[in-house]
């Protein structure tokens, strides 16, 4: 099976990034599952029900998020009725929404989608660790679904690389989202699961990390109350990282990074 997962996408430039290049990304790669990470879309914080829509359009067949899930407030009532825009699977039981899913391809293939949020230096949330292994319970991987894609959405390297090996061998792949920055780790574990640290944001890269770059630096050079921080809207670079899996197994064969325009090189995964 061929899947696209995008990372972070920010702002209106992150937003066209998609709509405008996934459909033919999706064709020319003959996917089969695409998952777009969509928490900074709404001008940088959070989602909307319009933008989901507008993914969904693009080829996106689930969206993850992240701790901004909660910055556009509409989406608390939106996202209970949405079962392909998922939250971080860790906030207390009651939290709207679901952090997990699984989801059939064209071809009737099942996919399911983990969504962690780590804790270090992150939000005080319940164990990512214990979430994963309870989700993972009743579903085995190459049995009850034919691959497994784990977003962990973190701030510290540590805690996505200790969740990749905590996970080798019985997911498809674990990926990183949230620091907007691409990492060169990209690799099959062991045991036969993909893995990369973060996947880098889909924003404008003339940024700090997608936002406008004045303000932005001032906020570390003054130490003065600033405005609110807003999107880099110059051609965004597409970010995302394509994973092949062993049609008997779902363990990942092939991982190879994918980014396209603005300010980054560009790179194909074949």
């Amino acid at each position: 099976m061929k899947i696209l997962i995008c990372g972070d996408v920010v702002g209106k430039a992150g937003r066209r990034a998609i709509e405008d290049n996934l459909p033919d990304i999706r064709q020319r790669l003959e996917l089969d599952f695409v998952i777009v990470n969509g928490e900074n879309a709404a001008h940088g914080f959070g989602i909307t029900d319009k933008i989901c829509a507008a993914f969904y359009a693009a080829g996106a067949d689930v969206i993850t998020t992240g701790n901004h899930v909660w910055d556009q407030r509409e989406i608390i009532n939106y996202i209970g009725g949405d079962e392909k825009l998922l939250r971080p699977m860790n906030y207390p039981e009651g939290t709207p929404g679901a952090g997990t899913g699984i989801f059939k391809t064209s071809e009737g293939r099942k996919v399911m989608v983990v969504h962690p949020m780590g804790r270090l230096y992150m939000e005080p949330l319940d164990d990512p660790f214990a979430a994963v292994e309870e989700a993972l319970r009743n579903h085995r991987l190459g049995q009850s679904v034919d691959a497994i894609i784990v977003d962990i959405h973190a701030e510290a390297t540590s805690e996505k690389q200790a969740m990749g090996h905590f996970l080798d061998g019985r997911v498809s792949a674990v990926v990183g989202t949230h620091t907007h920055v691409p990492t060169a780790d990209a690799q099959i574990m062991p045991g036969g699961t993909a893995y990369q640290s973060d996947l880098g944001m889909t924003g404008d890269y003339d940024s700090v990390i997608g936002m406008k770059k004045d303000l932005a630096t001032s906020r570390f050079t003054t130490k003065m109350p600033q405005g609110r921080l807003e999107p880099a809207e110059g051609e965004a670079t597409l970010c995302a990282v394509y994973v092949e899996t062993n049609d008997r197994t779902g363990l990942a064969q092939h991982i190879g990074a994918l980014r396209l325009g603005g300010t980054l090189k560009e790179e194909w995964p074949v």
